[in-house]
């Protein structure tokens, strides 16, 4: 058991690590080979801050395991919601924008309703991942689209002054430290789970799914702490709309089959539940702040589902 705590710890190390220096770095790459500011920001950042949890999707897949894959994608969402969201309106309460509610809120609504479609029989296959990226690309170019200048001030400001050789140098780095520390946490996962006798759906939805939602975790509450209240609640969106239509498919292209049926029945409810309850939030304070009371909630709701899983997993092995 010793060897593969290890394996995780230091996985999760190195996701943490090359996750917030990938972004910078791909981002300063993007740049100086002439993309716009907007375009990085659309896609090369937003899909950076989903790194890990596609990176980890795909060792999974690649090795056989594409439930703890799967878990990793749902239990990041939940993750991103219940713990990401729900301590940073602790922390500090947050103003909603409506740009944010009108933009981004419909498109993760109907990437969940599509999720839910792909898992309902229980088999997640190439036609059901194919539908998920199809919307993956409608929703990039729809941001593209709707982008405003004062988004691409905000990105702008955030994009490291890197030349292009230095930048290529780190990206390449951070690359390989999150492949390499993605394959440490799926194999160490794995074992754990086999060890304790736990499926890899539920090590997918805790160790792994925390563990990738730490970046967001400590993103969101440094900016809510520096008053960037817009990059706090647009990486919650952007990171939920992007594990569902980025990661969730990988399992279906790579190792395409049955997926563990509570997937479906237990965990993907739980993650509509909040998304829905994010949009109740934010349609409700779209010209107020999101408080500390909304915060406990879905803090709590987390605390609550952890323990249910964890009651679940003792009475069934599951």
């Amino acid at each position: 058991m010793l060897l593969p705590l290890i394996a995780v710890a230091l996985g999760l190390v190195a996701l943490l690590w090359s996750a917030d220096h990938f972004v910078g770095a791909a981002a300063a790459t993007a740049r100086r080979a002439g993309m716009s500011t907007m375009l990085v920001g659309m896609t090369i950042v937003a899909l950076g801050t989903s790194a890990p949890e596609i990176v980890v999707s795909l060792m999974a897949s690649l090795d056989g395991i594409p439930d703890l894959a799967t878990g990793n994608a749902l239990g990041s969402n939940i993750a991103n919601i219940g713990l990401v969201l729900g301590v940073t309106a602790l922390v500090v309460p947050i103003p909603v924008r409506f740009s944010i509610v009108r933009r981004e809120l419909p498109l993760l609504l109907g990437a969940t309703g599509l999720a839910g479609y792909a898992l309902a029989n229980g088999h997640l296959g190439r036609l059901d991942a194919l539908l998920l990226v199809a919307l993956l690309v409608f929703s990039l170019w729809w941001l593209f689209r709707a982008d405003t200048p004062d988004a691409e001030e905000e990105v702008a400001g955030e994009i490291p002054d890197l030349p292009l050789g230095r930048a290529l140098g780190m990206l390449a780095l951070t690359l390989a430290v999150m492949v390499a520390g993605s394959r440490g946490l799926v194999w160490g996962a794995s074992e754990l789970a086999r060890a304790a006798g736990v499926s890899e759906l539920v090590i997918g939805l805790t160790i792994v799914a925390i563990g990738t939602s730490l970046p967001e975790l400590v993103a969101c509450v440094a900016s809510a702490l520096k008053r960037h209240h817009d990059l706090a609640i647009g990486n919650i969106i952007g990171s939920n709309l992007f594990n569902l239509l980025a990661v969730l498919p990988v399992p279906g292209l790579l190792a395409p089959g049955v997926a563990d049926a509570a997937a479906g029945e237990r965990d993907y409810p739980v993650m509509l539940g909040l998304t829905l309850a994010l949009g109740a939030l934010l349609l409700w304070h779209r010209r107020n702040h999101l408080g500390r009371l909304p915060g406990a909630a879905l803090a709590g709701t987390y605390v609550a589902y952890l323990a249910w899983l964890g009651v679940a997993s003792l009475g069934t092995g599951a």
